[in-house]
């Protein structure tokens, strides 16, 4: 399931437990991203998941869920 992998990445990026990640954390907020954090989070999916995330969808994502939705869009 994409979210369960998304979930496991963002933990992993961001050096906390996968516990603490839920679809509805907001990434910077909730997670404590930074703006950095977010680009090799993205770069990361984009790698994993084999798709390509146009630049003007970046600042848009907000949350978890979000990036779940976003992933699924680009590879349809």
């Amino acid at each position: 399931m994409i979210l369960e992998k998304v979930k496991e990445l963002v933990a992993e990026q961001l050096g906390i437990s996968k516990d603490e990640v839920l679809a509805e954390s907001n990434i910077i907020e909730d997670l404590g991203a930074d703006s950095l954090d977010v680009i090799e989070m993205l770069m990361t999916l984009e790698e994993e998941f084999g798709i390509s995330i146009p630049d003007d969808q970046i600042n848009q994502i907000k949350t978890v869920s979000e990036i779940v939705e976003l992933i699924e869009k680009c590879k349809a």
